[in-house]
């Protein structure tokens, strides 16, 4: 397929949930795509029949969907260049690599496990890295055709020369030089008639006319060998962009083996969507200026791959953090409020829901949360009193201590007990007439009721806001609690 448009592919593997490394590569295979109004095609590459996992099709398909990033082309969309999968695209492969054979490119190859086996037992006796000897490359036209007719198992292997060097070209790692004495002859199609991974890419990239292909930077020593099997079909050589590992720390790479957080996984914790992608976003490329919260809009339009860095991106789970916080507080207190229900729903009873004003209560959160997952422990105050240390009455700001606490509860009290109507603007104006009465500053009255009232050093909300949420009731029973704790603990 000739085209002038941009176009380019995610290729996942069906293997499970979608890891943030392979997230990344499809936001920026769809960045570059739709910077300069080109296509985004899905292929699913099911190859490995060993480490396919039911379902996880599924996950690919909602995964790009919910985060925005929908495919021009794809299984479930079609297209003019399908089958978008690539076990319904076997027959093909087949027939290119045997074109390869004609051509002296490539060769069969009857070598038992036993026999390479031997070869690799022998390269790490030697201390050198395995590489296959070209014993089949050498077999007479004759052989072969004997081999075929007997129906002896076989692979097709890519013909490599041996000397000489390869050159290749990444757009993020420049000019990168390969000696070919250290290529492998890769198998290109395997026992079972299935394409390994890497030729199949390669004819799969070159008949969807695919022209910019997004990788990670792991790929970067099997290129060459890409390269090469481009050269030998005549066909041109996509551009490359090989993007740097990300790491959750110095010395080791982000991974789901060891147990680092799935898109999936984030979702869970209390990350919003958007947030992430944004992170994501800058997880080895940056704008060119101190901007930092991007729209997926937004990204499209500023997004150039060659500010893709080189160096690795560090995963900061702190810094994800400060981000998703930001992305919550820019939500309509509605939006935010529908997705604080489900949390409240782990804390409060329905009872209790229908009693408590809970958009109150999402106001006074909303701009607190680093993650919603934070919701919960954070509202618990209201729910009931959590048991607590007489230590917090304690503020050096404040100027409070366990003396001028006591006196503030048992002076407020008696006053907050004949208070009607119970308002956020009459418990204000009863706090405030108590500190005109005793002479002192505002900190030393608000403080202790603050603690009573909450049971915690910090609170969303002050005395105020938390004595309206939980009713004038609750609130004098927990200043008779904070007084008892002071008389008996102190």
């Amino acid at each position: 397929m000739v085209t002038n448009e941009v176009r380019t592919r995610f290729a996942p593997s069906p293997t499970g949930y979608m890891h943030v490394g392979n997230l990344r590569t499809a936001l920026y295979t769809y960045l570059i795509a739709k910077h300069d109004n080109g296509k985004f095609i899905l292929r699913i590459e099911d190859t490995d029949q060993e480490r396919y996992v039911e379902g996880a099709v599924d996950v690919i398909y909602n995964t790009l969907n919910l985060t925005g990033l929908h495919h021009d082309e794809g299984p479930d969309v079609g297209g003019e260049v399908g089958p978008y999968i690539q076990s319904e695209r076997k027959g093909m492969y087949m027939e290119h690599a045997k074109n390869l054979v004609d051509k002296g490119e490539a060769y069969y190859c009857f070598c038992t496990k036993e026999r390479l086996d031997a070869l690799r037992a022998d390269a790490e006796a030697r201390k050198v890295t395995p590489k296959y000897d070209k014993h089949c490359k050498h077999l007479s036209k004759e052989e072969i055709e004997k081999n075929l007719a007997e129906g002896k198992p076989f692979v097709i292997r890519q013909n490599n020369p041996t000397d000489g060097e390869t050159v290749f070209e990444d757009e993020i790692y420049g000019t990168i030089r390969v000696d070919n004495s250290e290529l492998d002859d890769m198998i290109l199609i395997k026992t079972d008639g299935l394409p390994t991974y890497n030729f199949a890419n390669v004819v799969d990239d070159h008949l969807m006319g695919i022209t910019h292909v997004v990788r990670g930077n792991e790929y970067l020593s099997s290129s060459p060998k890409y390269n090469r099997l481009y050269n030998a079909f005549g066909w041109p050589v996509p551009i490359y962009i090989h993007c740097p590992p990300i790491m959750k720390d110095s010395t080791q790479k982000l991974s789901k083996r060891n147990g680092d957080a799935s898109f999936e996984d984030l979702l869970k914790k209390g990350y919003l969507k958007d947030a992430v992608m944004n992170y994501i976003a800058l997880l080895g490329w940056n704008p060119g200026t101190d901007e930092e919260i991007f729209s997926l809009e937004e990204l499209v339009g500023k997004f150039d791959y060659h500010n893709i860095s080189k160096s690795p991106a560090i995963f900061d789970t702190v810094k994800l953090t400060w981000m998703n916080g930001e992305y919550i507080k820019a939500l309509s207190p509605e939006n935010f409020h529908e997705l604080a229900l489900k949390y409240y729903e782990q804390v409060f009873s329905h009872d209790k829901m229908d009693i408590l004003d809970l958009e109150f209560i999402s106001s006074l959160i909303q701009t607190r949360l680093g993650v919603l997952t934070e919701i919960p422990d954070m509202v618990q105050m209201f729910n009931e009193l959590p048991e607590h240390n007489i230590s917090i009455y304690v503020h050096k700001k404040m100027k409070t201590n366990y003396e001028n606490s006591l006196e503030v509860l048992e002076k407020a009290l008696p006053i907050l007990q004949n208070l009607e109507p119970w308002t956020v603007e009459s418990i204000e104006k009863t706090c405030m007439d108590l500190v005109a009465e005793m002479g002192v500053k505002n900190g030393l009255v608000l403080w202790p009721l603050r603690t009573a009232l909450s049971g915690q050093p910090s609170s969303p909300g002050g005395v105020y806001e938390i004595g309206k949420i939980v009713g004038k009731e609750e609130s004098l029973k927990r200043i008779r609690v904070g007084i008892n704790k002071l008389k008996t603990e102190a």
